[in-house]
């Protein structure tokens, strides 16, 4: 997610040997490391995108958490939608410096999509927002699936100002305790809505 990466940046396992992984289908491919274009708050990650034959290869157009190999270390991450059918991926600073890359330089992945879907990270403003909710809200946000609350969390981040995000949040509760299990008409690709992409590379780092 492009407007805010907070919540659904790649999360990566500390880095290690891939031991005993189980993948339904490895996907190998290279690519460029990239540096986002310099804003006014400086980052220390990095970022790449996925080569589209790589891409289509994943079971969904939108967030897909992986597991695999990063330069030959094992790590876990959810790539993101670039809004046009493809995926990107976050790397933090830990891995990139463990793995030996740089940005400008190519890395070389092997992924697959994981057996279970990991707990995504409850954003503060959301979890403080559950924690005043109805009891009907909160069971609901309880029973859900991980997949349908990376959703709404998701929907929620992908806003682009500070008044939709709190707007968004109050909308979740309430939806919520009506028993509703998925945000309504989210375009969880942004493929249609052009909600969500790539970020911009930082010309010198291509």
């Amino acid at each position: 997610m492009a407007s805010n990466t907070s919540i659904r940046s790649a999360k990566f396992d500390s880095p290690g040997k891939l031991g005993d992984m189980k993948v339904a289908s490895k996907i190998r491919f290279s690519a460029t490391l990239l540096r986002p274009k310099a804003t006014a708050k400086a980052v220390s990650w990095t970022f790449l995108t996925l080569p589209k034959v790589a891409s289509a290869k994943l079971p969904s157009r939108s967030m897909t958490s992986v597991e695999g190999t990063f330069n030959g270390l094992a790590f876990q991450a959810t790539l993101e939608p670039d809004g046009q059918g493809g995926h990107w991926l976050k790397v933090d600073r830990k891995l990139r410096e463990v793995a030996g890359a740089v940005a400008g330089g190519v890395v070389t992945l092997e992924i697959a999509p994981v057996a279970q879907e990991p707990e995504p990270r409850l954003p503060a403003d959301l979890r403080k927002a559950l924690a005043a909710a109805t009891p009907g809200a909160r069971k609901a946000w309880s029973d859900i699936t991980p997949i349908a609350r990376r959703d709404w969390i998701h929907w929620i981040v992908s806003a682009k100002q500070a008044e939709t995000r709190s707007r968004r949040i109050r909308t979740a509760c309430d939806m919520l305790a009506k028993g509703k299990r998925r945000p309504c008409c989210f375009d969880r690709s942004g493929m249609y809505d052009k909600s969500l992409r790539c970020p911009v590379a930082d010309d010198t780092s291509k």
